[in-house]
């Protein structure tokens, strides 16, 4: 769009406390929380803002990730080495050379 105003990652979270979900509970309830999006077709990732680090964040690792993977949810191995091979995207043609990269 031209004209439009490029959000940045301030202007996301700034967005995120004003109208986004807050989902407090045991693991199992945020675990359903987030399974019913996905069920829903509400959500296909989360992001993540913890209230308070880095205590926030190993409880959610460490209690809500099991639960998400134990239903399918969340991966529990990568499929390659690259942020490329896990989003599962070819490696495109190298710009130094003419011959294309494998």
């Amino acid at each position: 769009m031209k004209g439009a105003k490029r959000l940045t990652y301030r202007d996301l979270i700034i967005g995120h406390i004003s109208v986004g979900a807050t989902v407090v509970g045991d693991p199992i309830e945020v675990a359903d929380h987030i399974q019913l999006w996905f069920d829903e077709r509400a959500a296909d990732g989360f992001n993540i803002f913890p209230p308070y680090v880095p205590e926030s964040v190993e409880a959610f690792t460490s209690l809500v990730v099991p639960e998400l993977q134990r239903r399918g949810l969340y991966r529990t191995e990568y499929s390659g080495s690259t942020f490329r091979d896990h989003l599962g995207l070819a490696k495109p043609p190298s710009v130094l050379s003419n011959t294309p990269s494998v």
